[in-house]
Formats: structure tokens, C-alpha cells, sequence
């Protein structure tokens, strides 16, 4: 595993975390300021700012449980500047049907640190 796949992964495991403990504010080291996010919904969500405020929004909702993004395969660029990361995601409710799908993560290389550029959810299944 190259460097920046290492990184990637842990980076990936803490946004985990973050998410699983409701803990939003905690989550901006890990976003680009100009970050786009396309939820399994289809909305856009465009900046900072509001990725931060949708998850807030979600962790007032008491039966919001978590996301849980599994990472399949990280593809760093030949400068390691640069990386895809894909996988498969799950979000729980307590009393709500559970939803799955896969996920596309563009990360970039800022000041030494991986910061996630973009992100693209797709639900494919609600059980």
C-alpha cells in the first residue's frame, strides 16, 4: 500500500468515528473548503459550510444512528497529490429502513494533509 492509500484509509476510519459520535464541527479538518457533495438523494451540496450543516441537521435527529463508509480501493495520482477513493456506505436510523450503496471520493493533498475535494453517494438498496 502506497503512502497516500495508508493515509487515505485512516483519514476515512476517523470521519467514521466523527460521524458515529455526532460530532460535525469535528469533521472540517477533513473537508476542502470548496468540497461539492452528492448525496444518495441526489441533492448537491456545494461548500464547506453546508456539508457541515447538513451532517448538524442529521445529528439533531434523534433516530439518526450513523453513516458508516467501508473503503474498497483508494487510486493515488502518479504525484500522490491527488487519489479515488470508492466503496460502499450504510446509514441507520433507529426505526427506519436502513439504506446502502456505493461511494466515489475525490481527496487532494493540502499543506501535507489529505482533505476530501468531492464525494458522490448512491443508494441502491432500502431494507
Amino acid at each position: 500500500m502506497t503512502p497516500a492509500e495508508t493515509a487515505i484509509r485512516a483519514r476515512r476510519k476517523l470521519t467514521n468515528k466523527l460521524i458515529a459520535g455526532h460530532e460535525a464541527a469535528r469533521l472540517r479538518p477533513f473537508l476542502a473548503p470548496d468540497i461539492n457533495l452528492i448525496s444518495g438523494d441526489g441533492g448537491l451540496l456545494v461548500g464547506i459550510e453546508a456539508v457541515l450543516a447538513a451532517f448538524e441537521a442529521q445529528f439533531r435527529d434523534p433516530s439518526f444512528v450513523t453513516y458508516l463508509r467501508t473503503t474498497e480501493t483508494v487510486r493515488p495520482d502518479q504525484d500522490q497529490a491527488r487519489a479515488a477513493e470508492a466503496g460502499t456506505w450504510v446509514a441507520t436510523w433507529r426505526g427506519a429502513p436502513t439504506l446502502t450503496g456505493t461511494y466515489l471520493a475525490v481527496w487532494r493533498k493540502v499543506t501535507g494533509q489529505w482533505v476530501l475535494e468531492s464525494e458522490l453517494y448512491v443508494t441502491l438498496t432500502s431494507a
